[in-house]
């Protein structure tokens, strides 16, 4: 018997819009249309009464004024809380984490979580392929958390905002520590990154369903061209889809009072978020997370189970790098056999915004409805490695209810770690840790970045001084662990290195 108020999934689910339809949902009909199949989901009508907090994850492109306030009005449901969350990949499994601890204090009956994108149909719009009759969009009146800036005054003087951008400089980083060369890492990431296509490739709810190998993945073609080295288009994140996915959770008790089947729930058995030091080039290390690591173990340690207790993951998959460092910190290893998605990541199954992970807490759920033994878990990753939160679920009661914890302590001591400011205006030597070259549309290499270390340990930020020729041979080499002479340049703004 579980406790009174022990937190489950009632009802999950997921939809994505087909691509050739002619009238397709804006965000918010999206949102409706998963809400509506969740409470189907559920099995009982009278759950819909019951919700005292509605949750709306960060709109991508096309945001309103009230978004939960919308939403609670065309499901005919009046919350005691209406939110809406600032910007984050992390947030969908964030917020199961806290209603979680809400629904085991007691102080909420039922909350539903909802997000989605329909980016897809929006850009068909701007093409003048379709016309579309949505809503009005408008910047939202209130985000219930913390907006800060995602990278600081330095990085973003190097053009450092996309993630695009920003992940080849994890992957290169990585690349170096992993001791593979350059086109052993190649390959590596290829063979990864083909078992998440693979997974799409039978997922119905999946935007690209065409099964890819490693050596489609990783060759550069004009159909497959570099975005930002080391990554080919097929490594990006696909935010050009159009999906939704909703949850609604509440307590074992409530659900039994409701009639609702226990072979339907799902219960979350332990999670935790932390970020790591906030800017990227404040870390200690490139390729590494310690938000994960002890995100992980504390979700682990609540759900009493071991990470050889875990049948079947969904990593966070905006880029390779992402993946990667996860596993690195939660222990799994290089060629563990296990699921390391259930959907087929952010490239092949899509990344609708701020919501993919909320995708991933469905299919988790649904994996282990169809057998309950099974555990999971989920993570989810907010900007560039910087906000993580993590879950368990399975398919049994958890052994240890869900309690308000102290991690302060533990963001505290990641948070000591972080390093001064970048130097702004450097000269000597500069012995690189990561880089990435920016290519045009064309697949023609533009531009190099570096991060790296003086001679005295601190870190600086330059652009590298090379013709197009130049970068495309520090595209076979390994650049990571070279010393080049760095010099500011007034007239260019900013630091320039010679490798």
């Amino acid at each position: 018997m579980t406790a009174p108020y022990t937190p489950i999934l009632a009802g999950v689910a997921q939809y994505t819009q087909p691509k050739d339809i002619e009238r397709p949902l804006d965000p918010m009909g999206l949102m409706v249309r998963t809400c509506r199949a969740a409470l189907d989901d559920a099995g009982s009508g009278r759950l819909l009464d019951l919700i005292d907090e509605v949750h709306v994850v960060n709109l991508f492109q096309w945001p309103y004024r009230d978004a939960p306030g919308m939403l609670a009005e065309a499901l005919g449901v009046r919350p005691q809380g209406k939110y809406y969350t600032p910007i984050g990949g992390n947030t969908p499994q964030m917020l199961v984490n806290r209603a979680c601890r809400a629904l085991a204090a007691g102080t909420v009956r039922a909350v539903l979580i909802t997000g989605a994108e329909a980016i897809y149909s929006l850009r068909r719009a701007l093409a003048g392929k379709i016309v579309l009759d949505w809503p009005e969009s408008e910047p939202p009146e209130h985000i219930d958390g913390e907006e800060r800036q995602s990278v600081n005054r330095i990085e973003a003087d190097y053009d450092l905002f996309f993630p695009a951008v920003m992940y080849p400089l994890f992957e290169t980083a990585l690349r170096e520590s992993s001791g593979r060369s350059v086109e052993g890492h190649r390959e590596y990431v290829g063979r990864l990154w083909e078992r998440f296509s693979r997974t799409a490739a039978v997922n119905p709810h999946a935007w690209i369903r065409k099964e890819l190998s490693a050596r489609e993945i990783i060759e550069v073609t004009p159909d497959n061209r570099y975005i930002n080295y080391p990554y080919t288009k097929c490594m990006n994140a696909n935010i050009n889809v159009d999906q939704s996915a909703a949850v609604l959770m509440t307590t074992a008790e409530t659900a039994r009072s409701l009639g609702i089947d226990p072979a339907g729930w799902a219960y979350p058995l332990g999670g935790a978020d932390f970020s790591d030091v906030w800017y990227v080039s404040r870390r200690p290390r490139l390729d590494s997370s310690p938000a994960i690591r002890n995100a992980s173990r504390l979700a682990l340690e609540q759900a009493g189970l071991d990470l050889s207790d875990i049948d079947f993951f969904d990593l966070y998959s905006c880029f390779p790098s992402a993946v990667q460092i996860a596993m690195k910190e939660i222990g799994i290893a290089e060629h563990d056999p296990r699921d390391l998605t259930l959907t087929g990541g952010l490239a092949f199954f899509g990344g609708p915004g701020n919501n993919y992970s909320l995708h991933g807490i469905v299919s988790a759920a649904e994996r282990i409805r169809a057998d309950r033994s099974k555990k999971a878990i989920v993570t989810a990753n907010g900007w560039y490695i910087t906000k993580h939160s993590i879950g368990v679920y399975g398919g049994d009661p958890p052994e240890r209810p869900w309690e308000e914890r102290d991690d302060a302590p533990v963001q505290a001591a990641i948070d000591a770690e972080v390093l001064p400011e970048p130097v702004e205006k450097a000269e000597g030597d500069l012995r690189v840790e990561a880089y990435v070259i920016r290519h045009d549309r064309e697949g023609r290499p533009l531009l190099g970045t570096v991060i790296g270390r003086l001679s005295d340990g601190r870190r600086a930020l330059a652009h590298i001084d090379a013709g197009a020729d130049e970068l495309e041979e520090m595209e076979r080499v390994e650049m990571v662990g070279r010393t080049g002479q760095v010099r500011t340049i007034v007239e260019k703004a900013g630091n320039r290195v010679r490798l």
